[in-house]
Order: C-alpha cells, then sequence, then structure tokens
C-alpha cells in the first residue's frame, strides 16, 4: 500500500526534508506531514548576512525566519538544522542578479535561487540524509502521470507559483513533493496553521525579494557593481534626445511610471520604456505601440514534456511575466534554446525574465528570454 507521498512503506519509514523558510507555508507543510507520521527533518537556509536580514521582518530565509523556523520544528518535536550557503546563494544568485541587471535585462533571482541553492544543493543534502524526498511549501501541485511525475498548477490560481518552478527538472521532480498544492486557498493554509498551534500562523507573506530588504534593486547592484548607475540619455525611438537618467539599472523594459520626462511632439502621450542599451548608457522610451513583440528566443530551456519538442512545433499557452495572464503560442525548437510565436503582439517583454510553457494546467517547462522581436508584418 503506498503512503500518501507514494512511497511503499509506512510514513514512520519514509523520511522527508521539509524546506523551512520560517514562514507560514513550510511550517504547515512539516505540520502535515508530522500528523501523517513521517520521519520529518527541518532545514532552513541561511542566505545572507543576518545584520541585514534583521533590517526587515518578513523577507525570506532572514535572521527573524530563522527563529521561527527553529520554534515551528519545537512545537513539531522535529529535528532542525540551519545550512549555511551564504557563498553558494552570492555565486549562484546575488551575483547574476547583478550582472543581468548591468547588462540590460531584469533578472529573476527566485527561478535561480529554485534551481539552484534549494533544488540542486538542498535536495543533495536531503539525500545525503537518507531522505526519500524533499518537500516545499510552493504552490504547486506534482501529478504522476504515464510517464512519471509532472508539474502542474496549484489548485489556486492566485497562488500558483509554477511560474517560479520551470527550470525543476525531471529527476529532481521525482524526489520533490508539494503537500499545498492541491488547498483551495491561502486562508485554508492560515487556518492549518492555527489548527497546529503555529506562531507563523498570522505572518504576513513575504514580497520583496529577500536579499533586497527595502525594495532598491538599483541600490544593490550599484554596492555590487560600482559605476553601474552611471547616467546617460533619454532617447525616443525616433532618435530624439529626451532628456538624461541616472543608471540604466534603473529602468526595465514595458516602464511606465517613473520614466519622468514628456515627448514634446506628444504631450498627452505616455512614454515606455521600449529598449535599454546599457553599453552606451542609453535608455530608449516610447509608445506602447513600439513595445509589440510576437517572436521571442529563449536560453536555457528545461523541457518538461512527454517527448522531444517536434521540428513542427506545439501550440500551448505561455506565461511572460509572473502576474501576467496566459497567451497563446507555438514553441518551435532553435538553435541554442526556442523560438516562442505568439499569436497575437505581447508587450513588455524583458531579456531576463522567464517564458514559461503551459498545456493546461500541465508546465511543460520554459526558458529565460535572450530577446524579443518586432511584432510580424501582418
Amino acid at each position: 500500500m503506498m503512503n500518501s507521498l507514494g512511497f511503499d512503506k509506512p510514513p514512520a519509514a519514509t523520511r522527508v526534508v521539509v524546506a523551512m523558510s520560517g514562514g507560514v507555508d513550510s511550517a504547515v507543510t512539516a505540520a502535515l506531514l508530522v500528523e501523517q507520521g513521517y520521519d520529518v527533518v527541518g532545514m532552513t537556509l541561511q542566505l545572507y548576512d543576518h545584520g541585514l536580514a534583521l533590517m526587515k521582518k518578513g523577507a525570506c530565509c532572514a535572521g527573524q525566519d530563522i527563529y521561527d523556523a527553529r520554534r515551528v520544528a519545537d512545537r513539531l518535536g522535529i529535528p532542525h538544522y540551519v545550512l549555511d550557503y551564504e557563498s553558494r546563494f552570492r555565486e549562484s544568485v546575488i551575483d547574476e542578479f547583478a550582472d543581468s541587471y548591468v547588462n540590460g535585462e531584469t533578472p529573476i533571482p527566485c527561478v535561480r535561487c529554485n534551481q539552484t541553492v534549494k533544488f540542486r544543493d538542498l535536495l543533495d543534502t536531503a539525500r545525503s540524509l537518507g531522505a526519500e524526498a524533499l518537500a516545499t511549501g510552493h504552490y504547486v501541485r506534482r501529478v504522476v502521470g504515464p510517464r512519471g511525475a509532472e508539474l502542474h498548477r496549484a489548485a489556486d490560481p492566485r497562488r500558483d507559483q509554477s511560474y517560479f518552478l520551470f527550470a525543476t527538472t525531471a529527476e529532481q521532480l521525482d524526489f520533490l513533493r508539494f503537500p499545498l498544492g492541491d488547498l483551495p486557498d491561502k486562508a485554508a493554509t492560515r487556518a492549518l496553521a492555527q489548527r497546529y498551534g503555529l506562531a507563523v500562523a498570522d505572518k504576513p507573506d513575504s514580497q520583496d525579494i529577500c536579499f533586497v530588504p527595502d525594495g532598491d534593486y538599483a541600490r544593490i547592484v550599484e554596492k555590487l557593481r560600482p559605476g553601474a548607475a552611471e547616467p546617460g540619455e533619454i532617447v525616443h525611438v525616433d532618435g530624439r534626445v529626451l532628456g538624461r537618467h541616472g543608471g540604466v539599472i534603473r529602468y526595465t523594459i514595458g516602464q511606465r511610471r517613473g520614466v519622468g520626462i514628456v515627448d514634446p511632439q506628444a504631450p498627452g502621450e505616455p512614454l515606455y520604456v521600449v529598449r535599454l542599451e546599457p553599453g552606451q548608457r542609453r535608455v530608449v522610451v516610447g509608445p506602447k505601440a513600439a513595445l509589440a513583440r510576437q517572436s521571442v528566443h529563449l536560453r536555457e530551456v528545461n523541457w518538461l514534456g512527454d517527448a522531444p519538442l517536434p521540428a513542427a512545433g506545439v501550440a500551448c499557452q505561455v506565461k511572460l511575466r509572473s502576474a501576467q495572464p496566459l497567451a497563446d503560442a507555438t514553441l518551435h525548437p532553435a538553435e541554442g534554446g526556442v523560438e516562442v510565436v505568439l499569436d497575437a503582439p505581447q508587450y513588455g517583454i524583458a531579456a531576463g525574465q522567464a517564458c514559461v510553457f503551459y498545456q493546461g494546467d500541465r508546465v511543460l517547462g520554459g526558458g529565460f528570454i535572450q530577446r524579443a522581436e518586432q511584432a510580424l508584418a501582418a
């Protein structure tokens, strides 16, 4: 008889490592597994300097969160370990984040953190402890299909985190478990936390990138890469110089607020950031129509389909930013990655962001946006 995690043994004989961030989601994940009788071990990652972390409550994996995770583990009666991953996190996530911004991209460090520090390094550590699985508090579903474990969107579309987990490999999915993916909403998670008597039941969700406590990305990048915020020109797509800026790293593709200039030839028309040219320290702006793109080239593609991507292409839906709705598209294999041809032009597509593939609720994988081309001629 298979247990609830899919292993042919009693829960008490099944060791599960739970990644405990100090928040309510991972706390409830641990509590659910303890209640079901599993041999649970809690692990929390120390990812960056506690002195910086303690300046802001609620940031993931910060000093307060490590304390909260330990309190939960004590409440549940499970062992809890803190792993010092600061150097790994700096090399795999923070340094790349800074370099990506300097190169005019808009990175997603949470994806890279899941891809490397959490689902590579922590997963290896869990295996070394004799664990059968690594469980996390992510809102996604792991579904066993005819060809093995599949990644699916969470039952609650408002909480779904599959966009940030597209780089999870098939081998990692075999080892991972996501107990919260079937819950109807976040209120159900908090209700469980109350029932288990967890002190973090009402703890607010983290909103910012964990190592940017005040949300000022440019300040962090400038600190890590001195000189990255050199001023330059703001140029209209037609070549006219409209003003000056205080650093390309302060802008992202599709940005409207904070551009701070007006086109004298069309004073009532909003301007959007259309292109960043960090080599020339230039921010190119224009009307929304200038943002239209219909062909997107991806690098570092992770494919989770049952068969290799066929040359004829695959119709699916894609998500180009975490908060954007799905868009119909066709995927084609391309040199060095995948080309995504959108059925209709999309706006604000930024290099460094992710493009994630879906068929229904199933995640077929995704990749990082390398470049986007102008909308195809009608």
